[in-house]
């Protein structure tokens, strides 16, 4: 393998990536010092931009990194991410329009804007600002694993010394460039790279997903090996069904509670655009399908594995793409998984400086403006980018999907304050306050009790809680979210205030 060509051939796709990062902030011209304009790229995407930017929000390190990984080391219950893609779509359909015409009518810039207003508790809505800020932070920190997994073997390929190092520099290097086109361009900025990006990834899927059985002599050959699996299995044991369902249905709901969703979402021109954008995204659904398949298919390939083996399970999927094609084309696909990382964190990164501006320091600074808002969220980005960035350093994940998994376990206590009220009004903020504290208490509890007490290494177990019997796995998301609907629904109905929603009214507490 000639090393220095994928260098080549990557660097120079980077080099065009960031340009048309800088180059975007003139894309659909708008006022900058706006965060509308800024956060929302003016609320003037249509159905296609809409798709890409949502998909980039989909076709992350999740899809090309950790779940892979997963299925290599555990097997069919990671397969949940499959049907996950499919039920979250119809999550989005009711959803998301409705918040969508909230929104366009009050100017609402964040679901938090929404949650203020509707129950008149600036500090509710703190709470889930920052809940959703907390989710965010290893949500961005699996996109960072994903893109180090890149260069780890670019790199290590390449040097045969201080190949951690230079790959840590380049992490920074990347992220330097990244907040310096994001806080040019804002949105614009992630809306055109996910064209690129989404073009490479598809182009890459496809190719894998062809070429690579054709060389290892089928799937049958891949499967045939797969009793190399340490600890998973071919087809879904029964001790973890209760926890593929239960990751499936949570995962589901908690996609659109993030704020880097509901980001895209709202930056959508009409709700007619919305739901075209929304059914197109299936699509997307396939992809995630096939890429579940490579963490099968690398059991076929005695030359990835041995990569693997050097590297670590997390390089997986660049393993597999580095054994069998010629330099050119796995300079295109890391860059493409590369920038699959980096276009989602900077989006998440925008969601969290939206949040932190707007629904926590703006209700106590009542003299600022709209553009002191817009270059605080500007330097806020750049803050989170570089927390996620030091989390990595520091954390050490032993599967990249835990990440995700303890982020969906933390967004999915903000349900009943954003989904439940969009339909039924008049939740009581009490309750609705006390079910989010509670949940999270006993989300965070059951996590800890299932890395540190009940387990003695990390595994599959870590995102289950496993009861007396030995069927009854269950992902600790659901655990926590049921006892947080139970307090926050019987609360406000014990106080009489559980009815039908009202037409919506003319508001200026979202106003720029």
């Amino acid at each position: 393998m000639n090393n220095i060509e994928v260098v080549t051939v990557f660097i120079s796709l980077f080099i065009l990536f960031v340009g048309l990062g800088f180059w975007s902030s003139r894309f659909r011209r708008g006022d900058l010092s706006d965060l509308g304009e800024w956060a929302l790229a003016g609320r003037r995407l249509g159905s296609y931009l809409a798709w890409f930017l949502v998909g980039a929000d989909l076709y992350t390190a999740y899809t090309f990194i950790a779940i892979p990984e997963s299925v290599f080391v555990k097997g069919a219950v990671y397969f949940f991410a499959v049907p996950y893609v499919g039920m979250t779509f119809g999550v989005a359909m009711v959803t998301m329009p409705r918040l969508w015409k909230i929104a366009k009518k009050k100017n609402y810039v964040t679901a938090v804007d929404m949650v203020q207003d509707k129950f008149n508790s600036k500090s509710l809505a703190i709470i889930i600002a920052l809940t959703g800020i907390a989710a965010e932070l290893p949500y961005i920190a699996l996109q960072i694993y994903g893109m180090q997994a890149v260069l780890t073997v670019m790199i290590g390929q390449l040097v045969a010394s201080n190949a951690a190092t230079i790959t840590e520099v380049s992490l920074i290097v990347a992220f330097i460039i990244l907040a310096a086109f994001t806080f040019t361009s804002g949105l614009r900025g992630a809306v055109v790279t996910a064209v690129m990006k989404d073009i490479i990834i598809f182009a890459t899927v496809i190719v894998v997903i062809v070429l690579v059985p054709m060389y290892i002599g089928g799937f049958g050959n891949a499967f045939a090996h797969m009793h190399k699996l340490p600890t998973g299995n071919t087809t879904l044991a029964p001790l973890y069904l209760n926890g593929f369902i239960s990751l499936s249905i949570m995962s589901a709901l908690a996609l659109y509670l993030y704020p880097h969703a509901i980001n895209g979402i709202l930056s959508t021109s009409s709700t007619k655009k919305l739901r075209m954008s929304t059914a197109l995204l299936p699509l997307y659904g396939i992809g995630l399908a096939l890429l579940a398949l490579f963490g099968i298919l690398i059991y076929g390939s005695t030359q990835a594995l041995a990569l693997v083996h050097q590297y670590g399970a997390v390089t997986m999927v660049p393993d597999l793409i580095y054994a069998y094609f010629p330099p050119w084309f796995v300079g295109f696909a890391f860059l493409g998984i590369f920038i699959g990382g980096l276009v989602p964190a900077s989006i998440m990164a925008i969601s969290q400086a939206n949040l932190l501006t707007r629904n926590v320091i703006k209700p106590f600074w009542k003299t600022m403006n709209k553009k002191t808002e817009a270059r605080l969220a500007k330097y806020f980005s750049i803050m989170f980018k570089f927390l996620a960035l030091a989390f990595i350093f520091i954390i050490q994940a032993t599967y990249s999907l835990q990440l995700q998994l303890v982020g969906g376990i933390i967004i999915l206590q903000t349900l009943p304050a954003i989904f439940l009220a969009l339909y039924a009004t008049r939740l009581e903020k009490w309750s609705v306050g006390t079910g989010w504290a509670v949940g999270m208490i006993v989300g965070i509890a059951l996590l800890l009790y299932s890395n540190f007490v009940q387990f003695k290494f990390p595994s599959i177990e870590t995102v289950f809680f496993k009861f007396n019997t030995p069927l009854s796995f269950l992902y600790i998301g659901l655990i926590a979210l049921s006892i947080n609907l139970v307090i926050a629904i019987l609360g406000s109905l014990l106080v009489g205030k559980l009815k039908p929603a009202p037409s919506v009214k003319p508001s200026t507490t979202g106003s720029q």
